[in-house]
């Protein structure tokens, strides 16, 4: 499942699916689904999902890009559906996340637990002060 995992962190901007993932991890693609869920806590879909917008929110700060063209980098096709992951996973959409300005300066390790998504539910990083 870690190969899995790695492969998913790897190459998240492409498109991915259950049987090739499945393939990696030597598995049939239900048993891969169950297992990867139990080991981490999530669909592999969901999984992919969060990984894209956690690369999206650093996007959003970061650069110029628009929205639409974040949506293509991190490997979404639409951008309704991106929009409605960004907010189901963050909390606002992904306009509303960019208006809050970059990141204040903090150690790395602060800034990734601060803006790392839940997958159980929706998370936000703390305002600036």
């Amino acid at each position: 499942m870690l190969r899995v995992r790695d492969a998913i962190d790897r190459d998240s901007a492409k498109p991915l699916d259950i049987p090739a993932l499945a393939r990696i991890a030597y598995v049939s693609e239900a048993h891969f689904i169950r297992t990867f869920k139990d080991t981490f806590g999530e669909t592999p879909h969901r999984y992919l999902q969060r990984r894209r917008i956690e690369r999206a929110m650093s996007l959003l700060r970061t650069s110029e890009l628009s929205v639409s063209e974040i949506c293509l980098d991190v490997g979404f096709t639409s951008v309704a559906t991106f929009s409605r992951t960004f907010r189901e996973i963050v909390g606002e959409s992904p306009s509303a996340f960019r208006t809050r300005g970059p990141a204040p300066e903090v150690p790395t390790c602060f800034e990734k637990a601060w803006t790392r998504p839940s997958s159980f539910g929706t998370a936000k990083a703390p305002d600036a002060a």
